[in-house]
């Protein structure tokens, strides 16, 4: 007989293989670079509630159990009010490698700084205060702030980790799946950690985000194909069209998404794909319409700032502030699903 906790990890795996089979796997992404562990929290609160598949967190074991004490207040609030408690989100924390986007943190060179407060506007985490120094928990590095400043002040930095130390602890807090961000050149690399990876979660789902920054079609396949070879069978791609983009709520905006999964679906390789980078409430939508297959969405940019202005008001989660947010974030996920609304 099995050991009770290793059968409800078969039981989870397998929840989680019928949920991507079936395109019902939503997924927050709350930032690789989010370290704000209070709002982690509040966005675990709101979407637990609006039935997220899956949450994405910063591999920090503080945010991890920010993130299942979120998940488990969610559950007492729904028990509360005699209703069936929904089910408890898959919590991903994502690694990175050196030069992928989604780990780095924006430092403003003060001598080159003219002070224009062009990047305060634009930073989607509101990470940049008055002061122009730059709030690094919030940081996602997705790049906005550079894009704005016309005086070249804006530079980079790379948070290195004990990765499997890191990730241990991680995991021992409440994650269950790892994704590893890889928009990284050369293939050696990435799969020297994605051995670490796998080995780690011997029997689990295990992601991997990938975009065409880099790479070829040809070669994004190539790379798919040499991981498949440690997780044949449990393989998430997170296909990412442009990796932290879903600023706004169109088609356009949500394109390249979609044609990057296109890329990965038409390898015909044994992998369960999720929608990135761009993504937003017609990003399901627009792939039904173009015949592309998905076994769900990550939203990040969009579906955090679809509930600021609740979780961010002095009242939350009282005054109806969480009640809002879950309706905004329930008529998301549901956006996102195969089977959604057209």
């Amino acid at each position: 007989m099995k050991p009770i906790g290793e059968s409800i990890a078969c039981d989870r795996v397998a929840l989680q293989r019928q949920l991507l089979a079936s395109g019902r796997f939503f997924k927050l992404i709350c930032g690789a670079g989010n370290e704000d562990a209070e709002e982690v929290y509040k966005l675990s609160l709101v979407y637990t509630l609006a039935g997220a598949a899956g949450i994405d967190l910063s591999a920090r074991p503080d945010v991890v159990r920010a993130a299942r004490r979120a998940v488990e207040d969610a559950q007492a609030r729904v028990r509360a009010a005699g209703r069936p408690e929904p089910p408890s989100p898959y919590l991903t924390v994502s690694v990175g490698m050196p030069g992928d986007p989604h780990v780095r943190k924006a430092r403003i060179i003060q001598d080159a700084c003219t002070q224009c407060n062009a990047c305060i506007p634009v930073c989607p985490t509101e990470a940049i205060p008055s002061s122009l120094v730059i709030i690094e928990s919030r940081c996602i590095g997705c790049g906005a702030c550079s894009v704005a400043c016309q005086d070249d002040a804006v530079s980079y930095t790379h948070k290195t980790i004990e990765m499997e130390a890191v990730l241990r602890d991680c995991l021992a807090a409440g994650a269950e799946n790892i994704e590893l961000h890889a928009a990284v050149r050369d293939h050696e690399p990435v799969l020297k950690e994605w051995e670490l990876v796998t080995r780690l979660l011997p029997g689990q789902f295990v992601s991997v985000c990938l975009d065409r920054g880099y790479l070829s079609n040809r070669e994004l396949q190539v790379r798919i194909e040499r991981m498949l070879e440690l997780a044949h069978g449990r393989m998430i791609v997170q296909a990412d069209g442009i990796p932290m983009s879903g600023g706004r709520d169109d088609y356009n905006t949500t394109l390249q998404a979609v044609a990057t999964a296109d890329v990965v679906a038409k390898t015909k390789l044994p992998v369960h794909l999720l929608l990135s980078g761009g993504t937003n409430a017609k990003t399901a939508q627009l792939a039904r319409l173009c015949g592309v297959p998905f076994a769900g969405v990550s939203v990040g940019t969009f579906a955090r700032h679809l509930v600021y202005e609740e979780i961010n008001a002095p009242a939350f989660p009282g005054g109806g502030t969480l009640e809002s947010a879950v309706e905004k974030a329930d008529a998301l996920v549901q956006a996102c699903l195969q089977d959604g609304s057209p």
